[in-house]
């Protein structure tokens, strides 16, 4: 497996291109905007674009959707069913309080504990409800791998004022989802650097 982050937005969203490389296959995590760098990498390289899967509904983690659907047709969306209202409307996902209104109703919808077959890899849906209600994050078990969106950052967490925001929901989700998986889990999260399960409890002055 290989793992490649691209900032992409006005706010710098981690946005992750995650390769099958025996298989030739991909999905796509969190696409704030479309790129056409990623679009011709995947291209370049004959790979075969899976899914795109969604932390949660923030528009700066849904605004390349529709791009990626132009360039790879019928490619399916993944999001926690709790974030359907979320993604269906725009002063809830803050797309119109940035400026440029955008929603997404094609998504399919998973469930906590579900596994995602995907590109001969196995996502893990974790619900991580707190920086939004229906926020998620993908595990890969046998890669000890976690992409986090923006529940867990490098020693900090995601904020809560948006609406669906709960504090206590997010120290809960953190606690008793994500710091019981093995402390050398790589954390890929929605925004900053990558971390480990290791590190997080030790130094993120949250805990």
């Amino acid at each position: 497996m290989k793992i490649q982050n691209f900032v992409l937005g006005m706010v710098g969203t981690n946005c992750y291109l995650v390769v099958n490389e025996e298989e030739k296959q991909c999905i796509l995590i969190d696409p704030a905007v479309y790129s056409g760098e990623i679009a011709e990498q995947i291209r370049r390289e004959g790979l075969d674009l899976r899914a795109i899967l969604l932390t949660h509904g923030h528009f700066d983690h849904i605004m390349g959707i529709d791009g990626f659907r132009k360039e790879f047709p019928e490619i399916p969306v993944y999001a926690h069913r709790e974030e359907e209202a979320l993604l269906k409307d725009a002063s809830m996902n803050a797309s119109l309080e940035f400026g440029r209104q955008y929603t997404f109703s094609g998504a399919a919808y998973a469930e906590d504990g579900d596994v995602l077959d995907l590109a001969g890899m196995q996502f893990q849906v974790i619900h991580t409800p707190g920086h939004t209600i229906g926020g998620c994050c993908y595990y890969l078990q046998e890669e000890k791998v976690l992409f986090s969106g923006d529940t867990l950052f490098r020693e900090s967490i995601g904020r809560t004022d948006f609406p669906t925001g709960n504090g206590g929901q997010l120290m809960r989700s953190i606690r008793e989802k994500l710091f019981t998986l093995p402390e050398e889990t790589a954390v890929y999260p929605g925004h900053m650097e990558r971390t480990t399960i290791g590190d997080e409890k030790k130094y993120n002055p949250y805990f």
